[in-house]
């Protein structure tokens, strides 16, 4: 898609952007979640947003996909951090959006709530990657998560941040390959300017 219909489109659902944005802010402040320790989770949100609206021109099918795409970006950790069922999610993304939308939309952040495990490992094995595979968009704001989570604690220097540069460093070529698809759908394909720019760590 055109960047300048992307933008377009970003321009005119300005203001129910802000209204997901906000409500997801507050959910995670609700539940008292916070990011690196100190910072408001909302910090980490608009971070992986700002890739949606940075690379999201490359993947967005159409305006009817806008919505539920930075959905699923503000609420991707709303499951699994902040005490959400997937019928909660998909409830107040019906605020915003019709049935279609919404499900669209709970579906990307079903998928990238990680699996019960014990270990890092269990919980983003391989049937989780393959629910990221199967999810229009997913693969996008996973990556999009990830390059969020990898700048912060290359950028940030305390001993949380530099066990994490290292497991970040260590995991993406298998992590690049788990959420790579073969589809030939935009919906599920990832930027290649988007993958140099986590590569560079």
């Amino acid at each position: 898609m055109e960047r300048q219909w992307f933008d377009k489109w970003v321009k005119e659902h300005e203001g129910v952007l802000q209204n997901i944005r906000q409500a997801a802010h507050e959910l995670h402040e609700s539940v008292n979640q916070t990011y690196d320790g100190s910072l408001p989770y909302g910090f980490h949100l608009d971070m992986v947003v700002d890739s949606i609206y940075k690379y999201g021109h490359e993947v967005c099918a159409n305006e009817q996909d806008l919505l539920p795409l930075f959905f699923g970006a503000y609420y991707h950790d709303s499951i699994e951090d902040a005490r959400q069922t997937y019928n909660d999610v998909r409830k107040t993304a019906l605020q915003w959006m019709d049935k279609e939308q919404a499900t669209m939309a709970s579906e990307i952040v079903y998928a990238l709530t990680n699996d019960k495990g014990r270990t890092r490992t269990e919980r983003a094995g391989e049937h989780y990657y393959q629910g990221i595979r199967e999810t229009p968009y997913a693969p996008f704001v996973k990556l999009a998560d990830r390059l969020a989570n990898t700048t912060y604690s290359f950028t940030h220097n305390n001993q949380s941040n530099q066990h994490m540069k290292e497991v970040y460093k260590q995991e993406l070529p298998h992590f690049l390959a788990a959420i790579t698809t073969n589809v030939d759908d935009i919906r599920f394909s990832l930027p290649q300017d988007m993958i140099a720019a986590i590569q560079l760590f």
